[in-house]
């Protein structure tokens, strides 16, 4: 066989296996719905049905060994379950815990929401105290620095006549001493 020959069949081989994983998946995946829906109409032809239950389930609840022979006990505990009376009431209970539990959780978050309006509060008087202090020390800073200004110009003005007085005081022969 030359080359050609053996990878056309190993081209059939890989084809052959795809093939069977292909089966294989569509089986895993349509299998367990086709087999319900088939041993549903098998059963529903055969028209097997499940038994009514033998309890008066709105009359009151009897012992259990009150219960004449032949009645199953569990059907009745079955039925019990189905007792709409007792599922309003548990909804009524359970509605109930869950407005008392909103009704709380409402408290406290009104309250954290006071506790948060305190702090706001709070924190707004401070800041307004920081900010008269502020203000004082900017204008003190401002009287301060009008006031350096001024004695720059004072020292500046006593500078120029110290000068004037010790240009005539040369110029009528006085000398400095030399230390």
């Amino acid at each position: 066989m030359n080359k050609y020959g053996r990878s056309r069949w190993r081209g059939k081989k890989v084809m052959f296996g795809l093939l069977i994983m292909g089966l294989c998946i569509t089986a895993y995946v349509a299998g367990p719905p086709l087999y319900w829906h088939l041993s549903e109409s098998i059963y529903s032809s055969a028209h097997y049905s499940c038994p009514s239950c033998p309890c008066d389930c709105s009359s009151d609840h009897q012992p259990l060994d009150s219960f004449p022979q032949g009645v199953n006990v569990s059907t009745f505990t079955d039925c019990m379950e189905h007792d709409l009376g007792v599922s309003e009431e548990e909804d009524r209970n359970f509605t109930a815990l869950l407005t008392d539990e909103l009704k709380q959780m409402e408290s406290e978050t009104l309250e954290n929401q006071r506790r948060a309006d305190m702090a706001l509060l709070e924190a707004k008087k401070m800041v307004s105290q920081y900010q008269k202090e502020a203000d004082k020390c900017t204008s003190g800073m401002g009287t301060c620095e009008e006031a350096r200004e001024k004695a720059e110009i004072a020292l500046e003005a006593q500078r120029q006549i110290t000068s004037m007085w010790e240009l005539r005081a040369r110029h009528q022969g006085w000398k400095p001493e030399l230390a």
